[in-house]
């Protein structure tokens, strides 16, 4: 009697995990989740913008700054800052000027196609970088404590952001 009410138990279990859930909650949570990822990212450059002015970084923007932080080392295309994500905004060949003309990133033409420029850091450039990496660094000290998030939220928050990327890329890509 006691495999049968095990065997009974683990159907229940089974039927309770493959459960569809209510399409209308559905739909509240993913539209949530659409408006969070929005504000998540103006906040990150609020966030940004007042390091910036705590170190009287006043020349550059926090989009810029952004940028610089996510070309780190590398050498890179402009294009392939769009198509990496590094770059979200929607005009950052006007950004990459600007970061040119005022010294943080020096740009290069190939030299086997000279229609095609390669950007990386200057000396300002990397001091910036590395103010955002400090920034980032000192909140990992108290994201857990203080806005309880541990390790295991944010792996998991991770996952669920990574599919959602493939899922809208796929949608853009084979037009879904």
């Amino acid at each position: 009697m006691a495999g049968h009410e095990a065997m009974q138990s683990q159907v229940i279990g089974q039927a309770e995990t493959t459960t569809t859930p209510d399409p209308s909650a559905l739909q509240a949570g993913y539209l949530q989740l659409l408006h969070l990822v929005e504000r998540l990212h103006r906040q990150l450059l609020d966030v940004i913008k007042d390091e910036l002015e705590r170190l009287s970084q006043t020349d550059i923007n926090s989009v810029q700054a952004l940028l610089l932080y996510n070309i780190g080392d590398a050498e890179l295309t402009p294009g392939e800052l769009r198509s990496r994500g590094h770059y979200l905004g929607s005009n950052v060949s006007y950004n990459l000027k600007q970061l040119v003309e005022k010294g943080y990133i020096r740009d290069e033409r190939s030299n086997t196609d000279r229609r095609s420029k390669r950007v990386s850091l200057t000396e300002m450039g990397l001091e910036v970088r590395d103010s955002l990496n400090a920034l980032f660094e000192r909140q990992l000290t108290s994201v857990e404590q203080v806005g309880g998030v541990d390790i295991s939220l944010i792996t998991d928050t991770n996952k669920t952001l990574q599919r959602l990327e493939r899922f809208w890329a796929d949608q853009v890509r084979f037009r879904l």
